[in-house]
């Protein structure tokens, strides 16, 4: 069933659970989210990168047929903009059908991140969308650039934002960075930075950068307050990793057969992440 990430966020806040947040970026990685969310009846939210869909095949090509698939699930599915940072392509992609966006003007100061997230919540209720914002600036692992100190979420400034704002979902910065991890490397997490601010706001909190954080830091995190988990990189290396995996054993493997075993690689994982998040059964 499609629905937008507001009652189902709004029952993992209650609950004290998370909700799996996986990047996709075509109808296969979707199959797989779905498919892994319908066997633990877990709901599941697919995320499209706003670069993605600038890069490729658009909000409006890709999104319907993943919409299409939503609906056709037997479990909740919110379709949502990752990243939307240019508020006309936020828009479009809320007429082109998205149950949720993410405003991203984290990059602005404050008042005018405050501003342009408020219009975007305003603008979202006539398609009764749900919309995440973000305060601070979460790193990335390929430009080298770790989150540090200066770059975690200020949680008096998070307050405020979400307090004036009115957003259903607040992504914040307090330690993991988007990306592939060296081997071996667990960044250290500032949960007081959660505490703080899930203390004065109760609104879903969002962990972006999943991937490669470790079992111990996500499950605190969501015994604090965190209700969202975006994953991409850990979902999409299982996929490259059932690729090398196929070629190796057999060079001459038909394409059908080598795109399926990406499916069930991307499925496997997506269910030991909603595992982890305590979402399985969570569905209506």
């Amino acid at each position: 069933m499609y629905v937008s990430m507001k009652g189902m966020l709004a029952r993992a806040n209650k609950g004290k659970y998370a909700v799996m947040a996986i990047n996709c970026f075509n109808l296969e990685t979707a199959k797989a989210v779905i498919l892994a969310a319908q066997e633990l009846r877990a709901p599941v939210i697919i995320d499209l990168l706003q670069d993605h869909l600038q890069a490729h095949l658009g909000s409006n090509l890709l999104t319907r047929p993943i919409i299409e698939m939503a609906r056709s699930a037997s479990v909740e599915v919110a379709v949502n903009l990752d990243h939307g940072k240019d508020v006309g392509f936020v828009k479009r992609c809320l007429r082109d059908g998205f149950s949720s966006v993410m405003m991203d003007a984290s990059a602005y100061p404050l008042e005018q991140n405050i501003e342009i997230t408020k219009k975007m919540v305003e603008f979202a209720q006539t398609y009764d969308a749900s919309v995440e914002g973000e305060i601070g600036n979460i790193g990335s692992v390929s430009r080298n650039n770790l989150t540090s100190d200066e770059m975690y979420t200020d949680p008096d400034a998070a307050i405020e934002y979400a307090r004036r704002t009115g957003i259903d979902a607040l992504a914040i910065s307090y330690g993991s960075s988007h990306g592939d991890y060296p081997d071996g490397y667990v960044p250290p997490f500032r949960f007081d930075i959660v505490e703080k601010i899930k203390a004065e706001t109760n609104i879903p909190l969002v962990l972006h950068g999943g991937s490669g954080c470790g079992e111990a830091n996500i499950k605190k995190s969501i015994a604090l307050g965190i209700n969202k988990i975006n994953v991409g990189s850990d979902f999409m290396k299982a996929q490259v990793n059932s690729i090398q995996e196929y070629l190796k054993d057999n060079e001459n493997i038909d394409y059908v057969r080598l795109i399926q075993g990406t499916v069930d690689a991307g499925k496997e994982m997506v269910k030991y992440y909603i595992d982890m998040a305590e979402s399985t059964g969570k569905s209506l």
